[in-house]
């Protein structure tokens, strides 16, 4: 991407200047998430107009800014210093500056560092202001068909990079009924799509490297996600971002007859989810994931009732 040509910064001043940017406080800017072209013209006109951009890693932030034809002063902030880090912010909107924080893509504070700095600002009694923009999240919501039935979702994030504890999280996924949304790097992607497995026919939709030149977007049954993966090499590349779909009474209880449903019913009015489940397969014979989602769903009605 050439840099922006003069007429397009000013356009960027003229809409945005209407609104206060105010000194002695930190901006949380989203930044692109692949294409270049998806940032705000907001964005841009207060990346110009800080006195300094705090961000996660200045070699990737320098050339972002020098792709708009921008250039300011650099700090570093990213996981392993953003407390220590914070206090400088913290000290330069002390002293008047505004400052600018950007992580390497998207939202910042969201499954990026950020948060820690802005619980630093707030706690010196500080203003920190959002500039909304690109979000993975968001996007993949957007062309998912489906964010839970009332629009509520759940997010998740990285799951824990440890086996056991990733599989005891997915069995949390598995008895929520709410939609959940979950990213993952590429060196980890295979083995979160084995333990997703496990979710069966639960419908997943898949974003992988969103906005960039070889995207994808697919929707699968979880128990075929493994198989997804394996049928291109370039599928394990990338970034990803997961949507869980919500489950529902009428996709739960798809092909089970009236005394299995009634058998299920008995059972969970006595006891855990996983050994109603359990039980009930035993006794009629039904697809265990099948009665395990059909067995969350009516939990979850019960709930609601």
């Amino acid at each position: 991407m050439s840099a922006p040509s003069p007429s397009l910064l000013a356009a960027a001043r003229d809409m945005a200047e209407q609104q206060h940017y105010p000194q002695g406080a930190l901006y949380m800017v989203a930044t692109p998430i692949g294409n270049l072209a998806d940032i705000g013209l907001r964005a841009l006109h207060v990346l110009d107009l800080v006195d300094c951009i705090a961000c996660e890693d200045t070699r990737h932030t320098a050339a972002l800014l020098q792709s708009y034809g921008l250039h300011k002063p650099l700090l570093a902030l990213h996981e392993h210093n953003e407390a220590e880090a914070a206090q400088t912010v913290v000290q330069r909107l002390r002293d008047g500056q505004r400052v600018a924080y950007v992580s390497d893509a998207g939202t910042p504070g969201v499954s990026d560092p950020g948060a820690r700095l802005c619980a630093a600002v707030h706690a010196a009694g500080l203003r920190a202001l959002p500039l909304p923009g690109a979000s993975s999240i968001t996007a993949l919501l957007s062309v998912a068909g489906t964010g839970g039935h009332d629009g509520g979702f759940v997010f998740t994030g990285f799951l824990s990079p440890k086996a056991t504890e990733r599989q005891r999280e997915v069995q949390a996924i598995a008895a929520d009924p709410r939609a959940c949304v979950l990213l993952e790097a590429p060196h980890r992607i295979e083995a979160l799509a084995r333990d997703l497995a496990a979710l069966g026919e639960r419908p997943l939709t898949i974003g992988r490297e969103l906005t960039k030149q070889f995207e994808e977007v697919a929707q699968v049954a979880a128990k075929d996600f493994p198989a997804w993966l394996q049928a291109g090499a370039h599928r394990t590349r990338g970034e990803f971002v997961l949507l869980v779909h919500p489950t529902t009474a009428g996709t739960a209880d798809d092909g089970m007859d009236e005394a299995t449903l009634r058998t299920l019913d008995l059972l969970l009015a006595e006891l855990p989810v996983k050994t109603a489940v359990k039980l009930c397969a035993e006794i009629s014979g039904a697809p265990r994931n099948a009665l395990y989602q059909a067995a969350l769903a009516r939990r979850h009605g019960a709930q609601e009732d």
